[in-house]
Order: C-alpha cells, then structure tokens, then sequence
C-alpha cells in the first residue's frame, strides 16, 4: 500500500461538479491498493499517516504530527499510485489491486480513519475526480507500508 501524503492549507475533491470532501489546514492523502495488501498494512499506513511529523512546531522544525495541529485528512484513491514505471514510457499496472479489493481496503482504511481521527473527508472510489490543493512547503512524502 502506498500513500501520497501533502502537507496542504486546503483541498478539496469534487466529482460530477460536486465536492465530495474538503479540508483546511492538514493532509491530502492520495492512497494507492496494491494486490497483496490487506486489513493489516491498511493500519499501518493509516498509523503512519496520522503519526507523521510534518507540521512546523514553535521553532519551525517539523515536528508535529496531524493530531497535534488539529488538522483534516482528505483521502483519495489512487490507482495509478502503484503503477510499475521502471521500464519504456508506458506504466504497468499489475501489481494493483482488482477494483473489488481496492474499494474494500479503501472503504476500510476511511473506516478506520474516521474512528481515530476527527476530521476525515474522502473522494468517491472509482470515480473521475478534481483535486484541488494548496501545497503548504510544499511539502510531499511517498509512504510505503
């Protein structure tokens, strides 16, 4: 499982001229199901993520994680997160998750956000999405589990 995490001001989601989910200050967290992924790495990204030092304490150094800050998470899937770039110029998807078990663990890794962390706002699985953001740093980590 990969995570995209952006230390943002504001983001939002919008699908079908809708916005499905929007934060302020926090983490847009583009997350990415790879096919040998299951409940277990789903928590383990989600501890990383909520735990994460990535916000500036009094003396400017990151050292404050999303809890800290009182900020939102904004997650959105991403299936070509996990795509395979090594070789040409024409991603491979293979070691993606098939669209039912991507939208499970996503559907459970939002659950579990949403029970351990305040404020979580979410895109549509699946769907053609408009993310929109202000990068704050900017600041961008690649999260592996």
């Amino acid at each position: 499982m990969k995570g995209l995490i952006q230390r943002v001001s504001k983001a939002s989601v919008t699908v079908e001229g809708e916005i499905t989910g929007a934060i302020d200050q926090g983490v847009l967290l583009l997350l990415g199901v790879e096919k040998d992924d299951d409940q277990q790495t789903a928590e383990k990204l989600l501890k990383k993520v909520l735990s994460y030092r990535i916000f500036s304490d009094e003396e400017g150094k990151m050292n404050l994680n999303l809890e800290q800050i009182g900020g939102g998470l904004l997650v959105v899937s991403q299936f070509t997160l996990v795509a395979d770039t090594k070789k040409g110029t024409r991603p491979g998807f293979s070691k993606g998750a098939s669209p039912e078990q991507g939208e499970s663990l996503y559907n459970y890794f939002v659950e579990q956000a949403q029970k351990q962390h305040s404020i979580v706002e979410t895109g549509r699985f699946g769907a053609d999405m408009k993310v929109e953001l202000l990068n704050d740093g900017p600041v961008t980590f690649l999260l592996e589990v």
